[in-house]
């Protein structure tokens, strides 16, 4: 199983989660089987690339994404390709792992998409 967290940097579980998961400047992969994490830097439309993060997400293999927030539009993207997203993840990589593993995030849905993404 690969886990994705939209990240600030390149330090792979150490780098902190980004509040902001579209503008994130990265993402952190972690191979759930093999615990090798990859970073993949975010090409997507808000940096001069032509997809969107999940879309990147998806042709990494990625299934499941753990971040802090965000809009509906990525929500309802993640759900197209069968993406399972869940919110409320802060610190690093590592911290947002354990959270997920110890149930304290929970699955997003369009009420816990960001107010000032409701456009």
């Amino acid at each position: 199983m690969k886990i994705a967290v939209p990240v600030i940097g390149t330090q792979g579980l150490d780098a902190p989660v980004s509040e902001h998961f579209g503008r994130a400047p990265a993402f952190t992969i972690v191979d759930m089987n093999t615990k090798e994490a990859k970073v993949v830097l975010n090409s997507g439309e808000h940096f001069g690339g032509i997809k969107v993060a999940p879309e990147i997400l998806a042709e990494e293999g990625v299934e499941i994404v753990l971040c802090s927030g965000l809009g509906p539009k990525a929500i309802n993207m993640f759900e197209q390709f069968g993406i399972e997203v869940y919110v409320g993840a802060s610190g690093t990589v590592r911290d947002a792992i354990r959270a997920f593993q110890a149930g304290l995030l929970h699955e997003a849905s369009d009420k816990d998409a960001c107010m000032m993404h409701r456009h």
